[in-house]
């Protein structure tokens, strides 16, 4: 285990104007932000901070961290109605700004295949209260059951898969659907990567809008009954097919797989279309078991939505400041990828080994104690303290994911899915064949 590694900015406030510069967001708020009458007690840049800490920072009120953070004393009143003049695009293009790829080819070989950075794509959605405001102003879902509970802003979220790390969100208070979120973050892909998708996002419509220059690559499962053109069959058992959508058209390689656990239960047949199309370099086989990585974004919004929450819905009371929670959990969230990669470098392991609600828990504590001493330490002893909360994280990595697989069923089904009465699951490595594909 090596003790000597690059120690991240060690109070939030540090780590905060390391992602967000304060000239980036001194400019974006003077182009969007409120117009200042005199000098403000608190100002926008320290809000915005204050609320992106308070989002990590466990039990209390906004005002209580906001004076931990900055010292100044305000009402939750008081910020309130400062968080209302601020827009939500001020938080999206704060997301822009912070929001970058993280994985390094050399030191994170299993964020990477053949060079391409593994990305995912895929939606959830954020619970509001039923405040008078929010009711008002949003809609709750219809199910067989009635309306929903609560209302929902939905997000779209860019993950780096093998880091959990996001790349890009896009927010939707509106009502709008994934798909339109999606298209939002088509053009955040990064360069020289490969994104994996669910069936959601397998349609020619959209998978001809997706960027092709710069070695920007999918790999998206499909539905079975999408038409296609049959070009050519490759001797690894996929095909070379042409896809259209209108008058447009692309060709993508075609590959139809069997998957099973350990020789126990049916067969699933996969559906997947790539833009790979060479076939000896990507062999069918290959590309059936890397699909299996896109469950990784299931992980991140896991981390993202209960981890990181004590509660099952938003602080929030109105829809304008529920956006900015989301955008806040977001970018803190990509502070935490950092100390996460920095535990994984001292610990010698891969970064999803380290767990991410031990690192949340270790460096909210650190954080909370060094705001209020970091005045009090020299600067040794404030390395030495961030050094051995790293090693504590690193000494706390989880063992290697066990190969099992969980029944696909519902205790309660609401389709056609069978009906759970016994949980169980079964242990070993996935078996893949590839089927023959006819025109």
């Amino acid at each position: 285990m090596r003790h000597k590694t690059t120690v991240p900015a060690v109070t939030f406030k540090a780590l905060f104007r390391q992602i967000i510069s304060w000239q980036f967001l001194w400019g974006l708020l003077r182009a969007l932000g409120p117009r200042r009458r005199r000098p403000p007690g608190l100002s926008p840049s320290e809000l915005i901070c204050g609320l992106v800490f308070h989002v990590v920072a466990g039990k209390g009120t906004l005002a209580q961290h906001v004076k931990q953070l900055t010292g100044k004393d305000i009402t939750d009143g008081a910020l309130a109605q400062r968080r209302a003049l601020l827009p939500v695009e001020i938080f999206e293009r704060m997301m822009s700004a912070a929001l970058k790829p993280k994985a390094e080819p050399a030191r994170h070989a299993e964020a990477f295949y053949h060079g391409l950075r593994l990305c995912g794509i895929d939606g959830s959605t954020f619970s509001v209260t039923n405040t008078p405001q929010v009711k008002k102003r949003m809609r709750k879902a219809r199910s067989r059951r009635g309306r929903a509970a609560f209302p929902k802003v939905g997000v779209a979220v860019l993950v780096e898969l093998g880091l959990h790390n996001p790349l890009a969100a896009a927010l939707g208070p509106n009502g709008e659907s994934e798909m339109v979120l999606a298209k939002r973050l088509v053009s955040a892909q990064p360069e020289k990567s490969l994104l994996i998708s669910d069936r959601y996002y397998g349609t020619p419509a959209l998978l001809l809008d997706l960027p092709a220059e710069g070695q920007r690559h999918f790999l998206v499962r499909v539905k079975a009954n999408l038409k296609r053109r049959l070009l050519e069959v490759y001797p690894d058992g996929s095909a070379l097919v042409e896809i259209g959508s209108g008058e447009r058209t692309r060709q993508v390689r075609e590959i139809l797989g069997r998957v099973q656990r350990s020789g126990v239960g049916a067969f699933t047949t996969v559906r997947l279309w790539t833009s790979l199309l060479d076939w000896q370099r990507h062999p069918a086989r290959e590309l059936l078991a890397l699909y299996g990585q896109r469950w990784e974004q299931e992980i991140f919004y896991k981390e993202l939505k209960v981890d990181m929450r004590s509660t099952p819905y938003l602080q929030s009371h109105t829809p304008l400041t529920a956006m900015q929670e989301i955008a806040a959990l977001i970018i803190a969230y990509a502070v935490l990828v950092d100390y996460r990669i920095t535990a994984a470098k001292v610990g010698e392991v891969g970064v999803l080994r380290i767990s991410f609600l031990k690192t949340f828990e270790l460096i909210q504590g650190l954080w909370q104690f060094l705001e209020v001493s970091a005045d009090l330490l020299g600067p040794e002893k404030i390395r030495l303290l961030v050094r051995r909360t790293l090693r504590q994280i690193a000494e706390m990595a989880i063992p290697k994911r066990r190969k099992r697989s969980c029944p696909r069923a519902l205790r309660q089904p609401v389709s056609s899915w069978p009906r759970l009465r016994k949980n169980t699951y079964h242990n070993g490595p996935v078996e893949y064949s590839v089927g023959e594909i006819y025109a």
